[in-house]
């Protein structure tokens, strides 16, 4: 029983039947290393084996994806569905549209998803899925037959009950749009069987924003428990997507400066941090034009540092909110030695372990994604509701109930992550993530 206990055990078991998938052993093992002492002395845990239930994904759904270009060519993609809980829920989580996807990547994120999903209070279990198909450089069209494509191969593993996917990284209001009408097409129903949607057909007001602006209100929380403030505060932003770019402006409204934004061809920089213009300037040049930030340099006045990532420049609060495993124990020694005080990730697992250790000794505040970046999928939520009711919020109304689920995932994690005077978050999200899936895990027996 004591072997069964240790990290090693684990990490042995998932080299053994997950062989070569790292980013999936190191969203388990980020997991395991605070779960794992916390339910030394409650063999309930051990006797049901939740953990080991938990690493194994309820299922895995992979299928191929033919499509048509602009010119008559076919095309072969590959998608996935990862269905990794749905102890608390129907499953719930992302599609991703990126070269990159592979099962690693998905069953880490689906992983993450069940804890994150748990700590938002809502009925949600955790999934993922989408495609090594690239949105990049494609046409309108183009991107139409793909996720009409994509979605007959889908639909039958998903369902308003049973797993409603949302976007990710590559699936935005667009490719939403498409799946949805695909979907409508197929079944005849009209039913929130996707998240993410357009106001006009069910979406709910406040979800593009929610990532960033949930972020921005678990720094704020974090920041106040620590007897401290936004205000006035400079702040260091990865990415110029959805959770980049509400992140900002969430920041800005309450008087922070953001110095930075980024892409994968590098960064942009201002001194005394972007106006609301910039920002808006920004925020066409990605959404509408999807172009690069180094083009926009001269014509906003600022730095452009190719290929380079944000993290070496000096700034209060920071906000890693492009990619997994972007911020590493370099950035991280570079980022404490500019007197870096809180970091709230936007993005999933962007810092690595090295990274998040060098933070923790150092004190900085350090807010894991799958606490910070829940307002995206708390709201997602919350269209579920909407689509259930049969009704819409106001915006005012969605972000109020978004500011609430933040403050109670930030008492959770102090609840379960308080050291002294100050909080251990990561420790509290695991922790507290980990005890509402794993008690309904036992309470339906094996």
């Amino acid at each position: 029983m004591k072997d069964r206990q240790s990290v090693k055990y684990f990490v042995d078991m998932l080299e053994n039947k997950h062989p070569g998938e790292f980013e999936f052993h190191q969203a388990v093992v980020e997991v395991l290393n605070d779960v794992l002492p916390y339910i030394q002395d409650k063999p309930i845990y051990n006797e049901a084996r939740v953990l080991e239930r938990l690493c194994e994904p309820d299922r895995i759904i992979t299928f191929r994806v033919n499509w048509e270009d602009d010119r008559g060519g076919v095309h072969v993609n590959r998608g996935y569905r990862v269905q990794n809980s749905n102890a608390i829920g129907p499953y719930k989580g992302g599609l991703r549209f990126h070269p990159s996807v592979n099962l690693s990547i998905l069953k880490f994120l689906a992983f993450e998803q069940t804890f994150k999903n748990s700590l938002t209070g809502l009925p949600l279990g955790g999934a993922k899925g989408g495609s090594d198909f690239d949105p990049k450089g494609k046409s309108d069209r183009e991107i139409m037959r793909f996720c009409q494509a994509f979605m007959v191969e889908l639909l039958p593993h998903i369902g308003a009950h049973r797993d409603i996917p949302a976007g990710d990284i590559g699936v935005g209001a667009r490719e939403i749009s498409y799946m949805y009408g695909a979907q409508k097409r197929i079944t005849n129903e009209f039913t929130g069987i996707l998240t993410g949607k357009g106001l006009a057909y069910g979406g709910s007001l406040i979800r593009n924003e929610a990532t960033g602006y949930g972020c921005v209100y678990m720094m704020q929380d974090m920041l106040k428990a620590h007897d401290l403030t936004i205000e006035g505060k400079t702040a260091v932003i990865s990415g110029s997507g959805n959770v980049a770019i509400y992140t900002a402006e969430k920041l800005m409204g309450l008087g922070a400066k953001v110095l930075t934004f980024s892409d994968s061809s590098g960064f942009i920089y201002m001194k005394g941090g972007f106006n609301h213009e910039q920002v808006e300037r920004i925020k066409i040049l990605k959404f509408v034009d999807r172009g690069r930030l180094s083009s926009l340099a001269k014509e906003l006045n600022c730095e452009y540092f190719d290929a380079k990532k944000p993290w070496v420049v000096s700034g209060d609060l920071i906000f890693p909110s492009a990619t997994q495993n972007e911020l590493n124990k370099e950035d991280a020694h570079t980022l404490v030695k500019n007197n870096a005080i809180a970091v709230a990730e936007g993005a999933n697992m962007p810092t690595d372990p090295e990274g998040i250790a060098i933070f923790q000794e150092a004190g900085v505040l350090f807010a894991p994604s799958k606490a910070a970046n829940a307002g995206g999928v708390a709201v997602s939520g919350l269209e579920m509701s909407q689509n259930s009711l049969r009704l819409r919020w106001t915006a005012d109304e969605v972000e109020a109930k978004l500011q609430n689920i933040m403050a109670n995932i930030h008492e959770q994690c102090e609840r379960y992550g308080r050291e002294g005077s100050r909080i251990n978050y990561l420790k509290g999200a695991n922790i507290a993530g980990f005890l509402k899936v794993a008690d309904a895990l036992i309470a339906y027996g094996i």
